[in-house]
């Protein structure tokens, strides 16, 4: 019976239907450093830390996090992309069913994540305390990872699995019991644990990250459906636990913000904690780069089959936050972190007027394959890239390739092959809003230049802790405690370390309140998969956006997959659905 409740639990989904992916689940090394047959401790490891970029898969946890926020939204694309059984338009509107394919995705990668971990760790426990050094630190790895891994299920399904030999059947907590038992094993390691190994894998720094995070959202899941009650003691200790990190002086803050989502960003200063896809582990996908992009964009001319996929579009909600920020000023001008200008159209191409896709022949500009580099950020209106010929081939010129404003070549709207990409403030689930062109898109992650082919097998980390979330944490922690100076130090801190364009450097802040601090979290950590939880937090989920105007507060918690559920139907009262659904 305990058997056949662990394959329900930890075995569903092991093929899973993926949006233009593969439907095969990728095969991960049984090594961190890729010799085959693993060491024990290697061959432990390398399958948790493997998995951790599966359950940030664009169509599993990643994409719940964004989709049901207000930051995206991804409608129907010109009815015939994306609809995916309504699982993100479900997830935009609030309107979830326990079959949601999203949701179940997500909650199979989660907890086959603790499964792995706990594998590990009944791997590496004997051979540590059998005195081997090495399986020691890493079962301290491994015992935060699958707390880490427990936080991600309360954050989102109000639950956590407690369970330390796999034979056995797991113990379901929630509230404060869950509250207490992922603190326990993050304080359990936290002053054992290695201090430099990241940010590929769990370090001080990283648990440290984890238990602030834990305390700031504990008045939240000790009780998701009322008002949060923020305790002094726990708001101490989100002081404490960032202060460590800040004050050790091993990171610090990128001048550049782009940098932070580069090819090498894994030597960057202010990144503590990321999936590692470089090397053997090298086996991911650039789904974080490409995702939003227009289906017609190619940004590797290099590559003829890297291009975007007209997934999601930030909501014209989200956007207005940043024109209220800077008023009258355009927020690209204004604020580095919104937009950074990689393409310099020549000044005599930037007028389009009379220009089409049947006369535009000579309106172009040269770009070698090694400098062409698409904007980043929030992108806005046509976008230029290079163009294909009739033979599926890329159009060549002296200096390289021909950079052509680009055709609308993907959907079935009024523009295809008539006109260019020109991306539009309003997308909706209206014929006119799921037009593949429409809503502003996010180029957050560069396409990677150490690709074979630009989508597949990106070396670019993807970032799950950095500093700036520190300070911002200990800014809420003291406006929480009525410190406002000493919040606004933080964020101003923030904006302003942004230095290497500066005319674009944020100006720091006069003053502080909650709205503002949610709305700089916002700017600084848009489409990291923190918005949802923000939202809870700051009082803002049942608030109404596009396409979304539920006010039911039982949906901050997702619906517990019906697979689950069902499968662990032979123990009654094991497995209950939360409330609401």
């Amino acid at each position: 019976m305990k058997n056949k409740i662990i394959i329900a639990l930890f075995g569903i989904g092991l093929l899973a239907n993926f949006s233009c992916t593969d439907l095969e689940e990728d095969v991960i090394d049984e090594s961190l450093e890729g010799s085959g047959q693993a060491e024990a401790v290697s061959g432990a490891i390398a399958p948790a830390y493997g998995q951790v970029a599966w359950v940030w898969r664009h169509t599993n946890y990643y994409g719940l996090q964004l989709i049901a926020a207000d930051e995206a939204i991804l409608p129907y694309r010109g009815g015939t992309d994306w609809y995916d059984g309504g699982r993100f338009l479900e997830t935009h509107s609030h309107t979830i069913a326990p079959g949601n394919d999203l949701v179940g995705s997500s909650w199979n990668e989660v907890t086959r994540n603790i499964s792995r971990a706990l594998s590990a760790i009944e791997v590496l426990r004997p051979l540590a305390e059998a005195g081997d050094a090495e399986a020691e630190g890493a079962l301290y790895e491994m015992i935060a990872l699958r707390a880490y891994m427990n936080m991600l299920m309360l954050d989102s399904w109000g639950l956590v699995f407690k369970k330390e030999v796999s034979s056995e059947l797991s113990e379901i907590l929630r509230g404060e019991e869950a509250i207490d038992y992922i603190k326990s094993e993050f304080l359990s390691v936290v002053d054992v644990i290695n201090t430099s190994r990241g940010p590929g894998r769990i370090t001080q720094a990283a648990v440290w990250g984890f238990l602030a995070r834990l305390n700031l959202n504990a008045a939240v899941y000790r009780d998701p459906y009322g008002t949060p009650n923020f305790s002094t003691e726990e708001m101490d200790r989100v002081i404490e636990y960032t202060n460590n990190i800040i004050n050790s002086g091993a990171f610090s803050l990128s001048p550049e913000y782009f940098d932070l989502f580069n090819d090498d960003n894994n030597s960057n200063p202010e990144l503590i904690f990321g999936a590692d896809q470089r090397g053997v582990m090298n086996n991911e996908h650039s789904r974080w780069a490409y995702w939003s992009l227009a289906g017609s964009w190619f940004p590797r001319p290099e590559h003829p089959s890297a291009d975007g996929t007209d997934g999601p579009a930030i909501t014209s909600d989200f956007y207005q936050t940043w024109v209220d920020a800077y008023g009258g000023e355009d927020p690209a001008e204004a604020d580095a972190r919104f937009f950074l200008e990689n393409q310099i159209i020549p000044a005599e191409l930037q007028d389009l007027t009379g220009v089409t896709p049947e006369n535009d022949e000579d309106h172009y500009y040269c770009m070698s394959a090694e400098d062409f580099e698409i904007n980043r950020g929030i992108i806005r209106g046509v976008i230029w890239g290079p163009r294909k010929d009739e033979s599926g081939n890329f159009m060549t010129c002296d200096g390289g390739f021909r950079i052509y404003p680009v055709i609308q070549t993907k959907g079935n709207g009024p523009d295809k092959n008539v006109d260019y990409v020109n991306h539009t403030l309003q997308v909706d689930f209206t014929n006119e809003g799921r037009l593949h062109r429409n809503g502003y898109r996010v180029s957050k992650y560069q396409f990677s230049r150490t690709s074979p082919n630009g989508n597949n097998y990106s070396s670019v980390d993807l970032v799950l802790m950095r500093l700036a979330e520190i300070y911002l944490m200990r800014a809420e922690a003291k406006l929480r405690k009525g410190d406002n100076a000493g919040a606004l130090a933080d964020v101003n801190f923030v904006r302003t370390s942004r230095t290497a364009r500066p005319d674009q450097t944020p100006e720091a802040l006069g003053a502080i309140d909650l709205d503002i601090l949610f709305r700089e979290r916002g700017f600084e950590l848009y489409w990291e998969g923190f918005r949802r939880s923000d939202q809870i937090r700051f009082g803002h989920y049942e608030d109404t956006w596009t396409e979304k105007t539920d006010t039911d507060v039982h949906h901050r918690l997702f619906p517990i997959p019906q697979k689950a559920i069902d499968g662990a139907s032979n123990v009654p009262g094991y497995l209950e659905q939360n409330e609401g659904y």
